[in-house]
């Protein structure tokens, strides 16, 4: 009986091992649910701004969709705060970064930190002197030659010009005005009056309007803005100094506002840039490289000139 007994206790033992005992497709299942997400330091050149938010909520929604985690830090226009977010991601051990650059050289030590510390980098939107493991975004000389020679046509080849810049040295400005200036380069009637920063930023682009207008007054017959919180700033001092209807307008970005502007003729024109596929672009990109997958180096999106004739189709 004790014999009996034991046996049985031996067998319950063994059924109660087996059922315990997962199979191979339940570990895998487990080791899948526990395996540590994608993490991608994300470090955004000025979050005051409505195209570099607009980028940033593509890349969150990006990386929602692939289940990747993204830690984003604001640079404030800073370079030397943007080198600094870098060291911190490389101590941090993120899987890979994305750069949205504050300046073409300013910026590159980042660059160099992270391929230094064996971290893929991929650049967004704007370039560095230093090349990282990728870069998604267009070229910025195309989108200041639409809106030169769209400036051209309106005026026929004959007339003054001013042009806003963005932050100096910064990637966008250098091949922005490279850009604007190959267009009047080509059309010997168009001059250039004056050109002046004012940093990407809307106030600083109306305070530069009005110095513009008491300096030179009916002369402006054009303004090119680098980007479209300074063409809306131009606008609005145009049309609080009653000149708007005598000066022509256009700028690059296509943010809500600009489009807007556009269709209510405010604006004459704008060139769409895509944020949205930039900023997916980048992320999507990042993970590619991480997961060792092909990718493509460098991402060129086109822009595409918007008026009032086409601008239905970008009004969301």
């Amino acid at each position: 009986m004790n014999a009996r007994l034991i046996a049985m206790a031996a067998m319950a033992l063994g059924m109660a091992g087996g059922c315990n005992r997962p199979d191979s497709s339940a570990r895998h299942e487990a080791g899948a649910a526990g395996a540590r997400p994608i993490t991608i330091g994300v470090s955004m050149m000025n979050l005051s701004n409505e195209f570099i938010v607009m980028l940033n909520q593509a890349m969150e929604d990006k990386a929602r969709e692939l289940g990747v985690t993204l830690i984003v830090n604001d640079a404030q226009r800073s370079a030397e705060k943007q080198v600094q977010q870098i060291e911190s991601f490389i101590v941090q051990k993120v899987d890979a970064i994305i750069l949205n650059p504050c300046e073409n050289e300013a910026s590159s030590p980042a660059v160099d930190k992270a391929l230094a510390a064996g971290i893929p980098i991929v650049n967004v939107n704007s370039e560095t002197r230093s090349a990282p493991t990728a870069f998604v975004g267009s070229r910025d000389e195309q989108s200041a030659q639409i809106a030169m020679e769209y400036i051209a046509q309106r005026l026929k080849g004959q007339g003054k010009v001013v042009m806003m810049h963005g932050f100096m040295g910064q990637a966008a400005q250098l091949k922005r005005d490279q850009g604007a200036r190959e267009v009047l380069a080509r059309q010997p009637g168009l001059k250039l009056l004056a050109d002046q920063t004012a940093e990407w930023d809307r106030a600083k682009a109306m305070t530069l309007m009005e110095n513009w207008i008491q300096s030179y007054g009916d002369q402006i017959q054009a303004v090119f803005a680098q980007n479209d919180e300074m063409g809306m700033g131009a606008v609005i001092t145009l049309e609080q100094a009653k000149r708007k209807d005598k000066v022509i307008v256009a700028s690059v970005d296509a943010i809500a506002d600009a489009l807007q502007a556009v269709k209510d003729g405010r604006l004459d024109a704008t060139v769409f840039q895509d944020a949205r596929g930039q900023g997916g672009g980048a992320v999507e990109t990042a993970v590619r490289i991480v997961k060792k997958q092909p990718y493509e180096k460098q991402l060129y999106l086109p822009f595409q000139l918007v008026t009032q004739e086409n601008v239905a189709q970008y009004v969301k």
